[in-house]
C-alpha cells in the first residue's frame, strides 16, 4: 500500500507540473479528455485527486492522459521528476531594445517636442506611430487586458454565440440607437466606412452590413464597447472597410496629430472589447479545444476569421503567437507578435524588398487562378534567421475579402521552439535539422522524420491541428528582407518576379 501511495504521489506531481507547464486548467484538461472519450473522461474533481495523489488512475485513463501530453504511460510511473524543472528562458526575437541613456535626453518634455519632428523627417504618420506603440504595449502584456475582458463579460453575460438580435438588445440596454445609412458624402456615410459613432448614443451603420452578419455583429459590439468604456463621447475614428487613408480624414501625412494616439488607442480598446464580447475567454477557450484551433470553425459562432485569429492570441495558454492582416502590395492593417518575430514590413507602410517566401506574400501576390478558393486556409512551417539564431514558426493563412470586396490575407501563427522545449525536446537541434535540410534544398525541403515527429507531438499537446497539417508541405526559409536571403543568388528574385 505504501508503495502505491508513493507511486500515486509521483504520478500526480508529474501530471500537475505537466498541465501547468502547458498552461491548462483542470477544466480544460477534463475537456480534452472528453474530446477523446466522453464516457470515460475524468471529472475536474477526480483529476484534482489524481494530482494530489489521492487517486490512482486506471490504465485506460492513464493512457488517455499520456496521449494528450504525447508521453509514454511508463513516464508517469517512474520516480524521475525532471518535468518540474522549467525550460530555460529564451531570449525574445525581433529587434533588441535600446537603453535610453543619458536619461535626461529622454525626458517627457524633450520627447514631446522631438517626436513630431522625428516623425515628419522619417515620413511616419501619427497613425503608424500610434499603432507601433500599441503593438509594443500588447506584446509587453501578452495581449491580456482583464479589465476590458470583465467589462465585455458583464455586458454579454459570457453568452456565446451572440446573434444579431442579441447584440441589438445589448445596444438597447445601454441606451444605444442604431441608424442605417446608404448615403455618401459629407452629410452621410462614406462607402468605405462600415460604421461610425455619433455622440452620445447613435451607431450609424453602412447598409452593406445587412448582408454581412459577422461584420455587423463586430461593429455593434465595437460600438457597445465605446459606450461602456468611454461613455459614448464620440472621440472615435470611423470604422473603415479598407486600410486606405487616415481614419480621421487627414490623409497619409507625416507627423503627429493631436488625436492620433487617442483615436488609435480607443480603436484598440473597443476592438478588444468587441472580441471579448463575441468570444468570451472561458467559453471560447473551450471552443478552441473542441475545434483544435480551427479557424474555419468561426462560422459556427457567426464571427469573422480575423476575430477568431485575434482572440486565439489573447485566450490561448500558449503565449508565443503572431497575427497579421495584410493588404497588397504589403500593407499591414494589424499586427501582433508576442513571439517577437522580425517583420519584413511595418504597420501600414510598404517596403521595396519583401521576402516573397512568407506565406502572407505568397497569397497576396500569387495569381488568383493558382490559389485555392478564398476561404481555404493554408499552413506553412518556416525557418528564419534573425541575425542571431535560426527560429522556427508555423503559420495558418487565409486569403479572403473585406467588407468592400478587397482581397487581403489573414495569418495567425506560433513560434514552435518554446513549445518543443516545453515537451523536453532539444529545440535548437530540431530547428537546426530543418534549417540544414532547407538550405541543402535551395530554400525548401521536406521536414526530417525525427523533427516532424516532435512537431507532431507539439501539435497534439497544444491541440492546434494546423501545425500537424503543415508537415505535409515542405518547410521554407524566410528572411526579414530579400537582400539578406540565404538562398542561391537569383532564386528569391526569380520567385518574386513570378509572384508579382
Amino acid at each position: 500500500m505504501a508503495g502505491l501511495i508513493r507511486q500515486g504521489h509521483f504520478l500526480g506531481a508529474k501530471l500537475r507540473a505537466l498541465r501547468k507547464r502547458n498552461g491548462l486548467t483542470l477544466e480544460e484538461l477534463s475537456a480534452r479528455c472528453v474530446q477523446i472519450d466522453a464516457a470515460a473522461a475524468p471529472s475536474v474533481s477526480y483529476l484534482s485527486m489524481v494530482e494530489t495523489g489521492k487517486r490512482m488512475p486506471s490504465a485506460d485513463m492513464l493512457t488517455m492522459l499520456a496521449g494528450i501530453f504525447s508521453k509514454e504511460t511508463r513516464w508517469f510511473l517512474d520516480e524521475n521528476t525532471e518535468i518540474e524543472s522549467a525550460p530555460p528562458k529564451r531570449e525574445r526575437g525581433g529587434l533588441a531594445a535600446m537603453p535610453l541613456e543619458p536619461a535626461f535626453l529622454f525626458s517627457h518634455e524633450l520627447l514631446q517636442n522631438a517626436l513630431p519632428e522625428l516623425l515628419s523627417q522619417t515620413g511616419t504618420t501619427g497613425r503608424q506611430f500610434a499603432q507601433l506603440l500599441i503593438r509594443v504595449w500588447q506584446e509587453t502584456h501578452h495581449n491580456d487586458f482583464p479589465d476590458i475582458e470583465r467589462a465585455a463579460e458583464n455586458a454579454g453575460q459570457r453568452r456565446m454565440p451572440l446573434s444579431v438580435e442579441a447584440l441589438m438588445d445589448i445596444c438597447t440596454r445601454h441606451g444605444l440607437r442604431v441608424r442605417w445609412s446608404d448615403e455618401h458624402g459629407r452629410n452621410g456615410i462614406d462607402a468605405a466606412v462600415r460604421a461610425r459613432f455619433d455622440a452620445p448614443d447613435t451607431v450609424v451603420l453602412n447598409t452593406r452590413l445587412r448582408d454581412q452578419p459577422a461584420r455587423l455583429k463586430y461593429d455593434l459590439a465595437f460600438s457597445v464597447g465605446h459606450k461602456i468604456l468611454h461613455n459614448g463621447d464620440g472621440l472615435l475614428s470611423p470604422h473603415n472597410a479598407t486600410p486606405t487613408g487616415e481614419r480621421d480624414g487627414q490623409g497619409n501625412v507625416a507627423g503627429m496629430g493631436a488625436q492620433d494616439v487617442l483615436y488609435a488607442w480607443r480603436d484598440f480598446e473597443c476592438s478588444f472589447f468587441a472580441g471579448a464580447l463575441l468570444c468570451p475567454r472561458v467559453p471560447f477557450r473551450r471552443f478552441l479545444i473542441r475545434e483544435a484551433h480551427g479557424v474555419a470553425a468561426g462560422a459556427k459562432l457567426g464571427v469573422t476569421a480575423a476575430l477568431i485569429m485575434r482572440r486565439m492570441t489573447a485566450v490561448s495558454p500558449y503565449r508565443h503567437w503572431h497575427f497579421f492582416d495584410a493588404y497588397p502590395p504589403g500593407n499591414l492593417r494589424a499586427v501582433y507578435r508576442a513571439n517577437g518575430i522580425p517583420l519584413p514590413w511595418g504597420n501600414m507602410s510598404q517596403v521595396s524588398d519583401p521576402c516573397p517566401r512568407w506565406a502572407v506574400f505568397r497569397l497576396l501576390h500569387r495569381p488568383p487562378a493558382a490559389n485555392a478558393p478564398p476561404g481555404t486556409p493554408t499552413s506553412q512551417i518556416s525557418v528564419m534567421n534573425d541575425g542571431r539564431r535560426d527560429r522556427l514558426y508555423c503559420c495558418h493563412s487565409l486569403l479572403t475579402r473585406d467588407a468592400m470586396n478587397v482581397m487581403h490575407v489573414l495569418s495567425v501563427g506560433v513560434d514552435l521552439q518554446p513549445a518543443l522545449e516545453a515537451q523536453g525536446f532539444d529545440g535548437d537541434a530540431v530547428v537546426g535539422a530543418i534549417a540544414a535540410a532547407c538550405r541543402r534544398g535551395g530554400g525548401d525541403a521536406p521536414i526530417p522524420a525525427d523533427a516532424a515527429a516532435q512537431i507532431r507531438a507539439v501539435s497534439q499537446v497544444l491541440n492546434i491541428a494546423w501545425i500537424a497539417d503543415a508537415l505535409a508541405a515542405p518547410a521554407c526559409v524566410i528572411c526579414p528582407r530579400s537582400a539578406g536571403c540565404p538562398r542561391e543568388p537569383g532564386r528569391c528574385a526569380q520567385g518574386h518576379s513570378s509572384l508579382s
